[in-house]
């Protein structure tokens, strides 16, 4: 399980058509005019594509924009993966309108008085608008309603709920801002993309404020609670209400459909939920409601990871001491309590407990990005992560061998990618994840074939890599350092079956296919008369609200053969011992 300079040729990505290139994603020529937005596009989100920071001139000139501005220049930082990279061209080609909070030091000394600047620099083609927030609106509707409400409620921690005075009402505040910002924008044949958590009170604003031929739309890509869960959401019923605004509602995995309108349902009587459609009608709107896996941009990590020189990957192990010829397992999280690093530190243990032949021959490197530190629980998080790292290093530590590097330095996409192609196992072990991406990365950038995918069965990515990795309950410490030692020991031939497999699905349902299947639905909805309740075809029942082109189950395309196989739909959380005929006061 080493570098090698040759792709094996059973890594490729096999059922999808490959571009000249050969790393199977659709040209532009090649792409379907379907892919594009139906109409001009509005992008709601809290983090923008674009910020601008201020550079003094003896830190070297930036990339990108850059402003002189007394003896300091004005750079722009620019998206790099992810999502946000993923939706600027489409916002580009669509020649639309992005709206975020502005949190660069210098967003707005290049914006007008209206927040608003052309972008991207340089090539200018659709209007960013920045909104404005003040410190205390900050505090209080991000790290307050968002993260110390929504966050762990949505993730099932209901203990470390903290409903502090005023936050959801700057909570509400806020989305009335980023509402009156797309009613700014909003005409009739509009797409009002909106999201994530941030805004569970927005789309119904915006619904009031834009024509009613305007279509909204909003993906919540985080968990949906059980309603046992939500009835701890203060301001439940305002947060059902806001995001009945939608005319399309998506969620990464069916189970978190389900539960949203199990809540519905069971919180908001007044509503008619149909479940062989999966629409919700209320209050004279029709919301459809549906589960589509988000996916990464798979190319660019095989890329990233081809381009990787051993030198390179050679200097990370001598930055933090570890052994060239060591079984390299790897964790690369953000330090947040849902991430089940603990547990894993704990399996770890477990581990060198019971497999003393491994001492000094396997290292786990934990990459750990600091977050949301204002927050007590997330710093208290932090502390027993690193205390655990040093019991653990000292338990069982040599002069010459640590079994557990671990780091909080920040590391370029670069190294993460070089990182993802030597890890001989990946360990993503969350207690609870709406999808986890690091587990998609992992497998994209796994370009030799050879790495083992350790995946707990909370996040949601387990429901599409599950059957091929080895699947873990992360808080069953015997059962988790078991599966540990298979994958130390998996012979080489099953290794590559199971990465071939894992490649497979992670190319065919990468971060393209996703918002090519958002589009597919935004049209959908967007042909039916938005949330009017114009009628719907009469065949849509049959894709169970995952799908507008197949039948084929949830979240699969004809032209894609994503293999579903192990599929859960059990819930970890029962409701049994609620009265549906009861609402919760706090709902």
């Amino acid at each position: 399980m080493r570098f090698t300079d040759a792709r094996l040729p059973s890594t490729h990505p096999s059922n999808r058509q490959l571009r000249a290139d050969g790393y199977g994603r659709a040209t532009a020529d090649s792409r379907s005019d379907d892919s594009v937005c139906p109409g001009s596009l509005i992008v709601v989100s809290n983090r923008q594509p674009y910020r601008h920071e201020y550079e003094t001139e003896s830190q070297g000139s930036g990339s990108g924009d850059e402003r002189s501005t007394g003896n300091s220049s004005i750079t722009v930082d620019e998206p790099t993966g992810g999502l946000t990279a993923g939706l600027d061209p489409v916002v580009q080609a669509s020649e639309g309108t992005w709206i975020a909070w502005g949190d660069g030091e210098a967003d707005f000394d290049v914006a007008d008085d209206d927040g608003c600047i052309a972008v991207p620099p340089g090539d200018e083609s659709y209007t960013l608008q920045r909104i404005d927030l003040s410190e205390e609106a900050v505090d209080s509707y991000y790290y307050g309603f968002s993260n110390r409400v929504l966050w762990p409620l949505c993730h099932g921690f209901v203990d470390l709920i903290e409903n502090r005075s005023n936050d959801f009402e700057w909570y509400r505040t806020v989305n009335e801002r980023f509402a009156d910002a797309v009613a700014e924008h909003a005409e009739a044949d509009s797409i009002v993309w909106v999201q994530d958590y941030h805004f569970g009170l927005a789309p119904r604003m915006i619904r009031e404020s834009v024509p009613q031929s305007t279509t909204v739309a909003q993906f919540w890509h985080i968990p949906w609670p059980t309603t046992t869960t939500y009835q701890h959401c203060p301001a439940g019923r305002d947060i059902l209400e806001g995001l009945l605004g939608n005319d399309l509602l998506g969620f990464h995995i069916e189970r978190y459909a389900e539960r949203f309108l199990d809540c519905v349902e069971r919180y908001l009587p007044a509503a008619d939920v149909d479940r062989t459609q999966r629409t919700v009608s209320y209050d004279g709107g029709t919301t459809r409601v549906v589960a589509t896996p988000m996916g990464v941009d798979a190319p660019s990590h095989d890329a990233n990871a081809r381009s990787i020189e051993s030198s390179q990957i050679s200097s990370l192990f001598d930055r933090y001491d570890i052994s060239s010829d060591t079984v390299l397992g790897l964790g690369v999280d953000r330090l947040d309590y849902s991430k089940g690093i603990p547990e894993r530190l704990a399996a770890i243990e477990r581990f060198l407990e019971r497999s003393p032949e491994w001492h000094g021959e396997f290292t786990f490197l934990q990459t750990a990005t600091p977050s949301r530190t204002d927050i007590d629980a997330y710093q208290r998080y932090g502390e027993l992560v690193r205390s655990e790292v040093t019991r653990i290093n000292r338990r069982f530590g040599t002069d010459d061998w640590e079994p557990i590097v671990y780091t909080e330095d920040y590391l370029s996409n670069e190294e993460l990618s070089g990182l993802y192609r030597r890890a001989d196992l990946m360990v993503v072990s969350p207690l609870v994840d709406g999808m986890n991406l690091v587990a998609q990365e992992y497998v994209a950038a796994n370009v030799d074939g050879d790495g083992v995918l350790v995946l707990s069965e909370g996040t949601g990515a387990h429901e599409r890599l599950g059957s091929h990795a080895l699947t873990i309950d992360p808080t069953d410490v015997d059962g988790f350092a078991t599966q540990l030692e298979a994958a130390v020991a998996m012979p080489s031939r099953e290794r590559q079956h199971r990465m071939n497999t894992l490649r497979n699905r992670v190319f065919d349902g990468d971060l393209e296919w996703w918002m090519e299947t958002q589009f597919d639905w935004i049209r959908r909805v967007h042909a039916d008369g938005g949330h009017d309740g114009g009628t719907r075809d009469d065949d849509s029942s049959s894709d169970h609200g995952s799908n507008p082109d197949s039948d084929a189950g949830p979240g699969s395309r004809t032209d894609r053969n994503v293999d579903r196989t192990n599929r859960s739909g059990s819930d970890s959380q029962s409701d049994s011992d609620v009265d549906p005929n009861e609402p919760p006061s706090t709902v």
